[in-house]
């Protein structure tokens, strides 16, 4: 049987219930680590969302494997950086399918520089930006609400 490839789809409003699920799970909250305060908000998740999805310089694409849902990824600019973010529905971790989501992003998304940040400890989105070209230039300390502590972060960048 091959592999399924992920199909990304411009995020739609429609999306967001089943996207917000995702945030919902203690595992992956942990591992993202850079949380809202309350993830489980679904009203201020929504409220959060919404506009940014006809946001000019935010790329929201949705996920989908086998015409299902299974993740989002996304260009944003935050302090006039071009940043990445991307999340994958831990039934699917280990599959390849953030690497090739982000594979695709990149080859529609052509801001660069291009950066991306991931919790110390969360070795799956570091061999992720890794795979895809992204180098480590540093290191940042910021406060991880889903741990509840200052944590590292490691800051990855794509020329």
């Amino acid at each position: 049987m091959s592999k399924a490839e992920p199909i990304l789809k411009p995020t739609e409003i429609a999306h967001l219930e089943h996207l917000f699920r995702f945030q919902c799970d203690e595992e992956g909250r942990y591992l993202a680590a850079f949380m809202p305060k309350d993830p489980t908000d679904k009203a201020a998740y929504l409220a959060k969302m919404t506009p940014l999805l006809s946001n000019p310089t935010v790329n929201n694409q949705t996920i989908f494997v086998n015409g299902n849902i299974v993740g989002s990824i996304a260009k944003f600019v935050m302090h006039s950086d071009a940043e990445i973010t991307y999340w994958i529905d831990r039934n699917f971790w280990g599959k390849g399918i953030a690497t090739q989501a982000l594979q695709k992003i990149l080859s529609i998304e052509h801001a660069r520089p291009l950066f991306g940040r991931t919790a110390f400890d969360n070795f799956g989105s570091q061999r992720v930006l890794e795979k895809c070209g992204f180098k480590k230039i540093g290191t940042d300390k910021g406060f991880a609400n889903a741990r509840g502590e200052e944590i590292e972060e490691f800051i990855y960048k794509l020329m």
